[in-house]
């Protein structure tokens, strides 16, 4: 193989370089501002921020680390290595995000001070909406191109990406723990109640924390071994179909091996009269065509298989699956 022949679209590393100079920027002005006034929410904010350039590192980290070559001991390469750096963006989020948002808030509302100027307070967080909100609209772009006609949710399920919809979910977070930031330090000034700051940095720990689900869950999902998209499935299928003596495409088993690297396993019913050689040779121009076709497909398995035995095989392995 040639080096990364398998990168159909690249790695959205323009969109995490965008959110990392983002969250560098507005880090270092949270920091600057907590640690002048006070402000507890602003403090969750600062963390929040630092969290989340700490992440695109990771995700730039795992990205490179995902394109590197096959090798003898990796023959199907290195790209679940994006999966397994995602699920580590996760625990980050949740254990130095949420928590040290939380235990902040808690720790304000035990032990409650005014807000000092506040109005340095609303000038950072407008800054940082700002530069968050840029960050946001380069991943808001990158996502819906690559989602399609899909809502947001179903979207992020399916997604096989994780950098495209972690950075999306980290600024969509961060623009409303912003919110949440001026609305608490607001309400705290205007109602004379310190303990409004600490609740509002107690709501944006509980919205990190809410992000690291996800965050977790998805990479997860793919880390264990999702099957490939099913449009692709189908498409496969149907070059398999069209073949001149193949009496059947019978199914296949496809597994997610980075964004763009899947593996196939197919089950194909030939014609009784072909030879072994034939066989060969129709194979040979099935698995080029279903690479001209799909670029990401960077292993495939044949397997000649009667329909009954594929039939036999599948419920041996998933039960009356449907």
């Amino acid at each position: 193989m040639r080096n990364r022949p398998w990168l159909r679209t690249p790695s959205p590393r323009a969109v995490l370089y965008a959110a990392l100079a983002a969250n560098c920027v507005v880090a270092i002005t949270k920091i600057a501002a907590a640690a002048w006034t006070g402000s507890s929410a602003m403090t969750s904010e600062a963390v929040h921020s630092v969290v989340d350039t700490l992440n695109e590192i990771l995700l730039l980290y795992g990205i490179q680390r995902a394109d590197r070559r096959p090798d003898a001991d990796h023959p199907l390469g290195y790209g679940r290595e994006l999966y397994f750096w995602s699920f580590i963006v996760a625990l980050l989020v949740f254990a130095l995000g949420a928590i040290a948002a939380i235990f902040e808030g808690v720790g304000h509302i035990l032990n409650p001070e005014p807000v000092q100027d506040r109005f340095i307070i609303y000038g950072v967080l407008a800054v940082a909406f700002l530069v968050d909100g840029a960050s946001w609209l380069v991943a808001l772009q990158r996502f819906r191109r690559t989602k399609g006609d899909l809502g947001f949710y179903d979207a992020v399920r399916r997604s096989k990406d994780p950098p495209s919809f972690i950075v999306l979910l980290e600024d969509s977070v961060a623009l409303l723990g912003i919110i949440v930031a001026a609305a608490g330090t607001y309400a705290a000034a205007a109602f004379h109640e310190p303990i409004l700051d600490g609740l509002a940095s107690i709501v944006i720990g509980l919205l990190l924390a809410a992000t690291a689900l996800i965050i977790a869950q998805e990479s997860k999902s793919l880390l264990i071994g999702e099957r490939a998209d099913q449009d692709l499935s189908r498409s496969i299928l149907g070059i398999v179909a069209a073949e001149e003596g193949v009496a059947g495409a019978n199914g296949l088993l496809s597994v997610q091996l980075a964004p763009d690297q899947v593996l196939v396993a197919l089950s194909v019913e030939f014609d009784d009269e072909m030879r072994s050689g034939q066989i060969e040779d129709q194979v040979a121009d099935m698995e080029q065509k279903i690479r001209m076709a799909h670029p990401e497909v960077v292993a495939l398995f044949v397997k000649p298989q009667t329909a009954k035995g594929f039939a036999k095989a599948r419920r041996a392995r998933f039960g009356d699956m449907p």
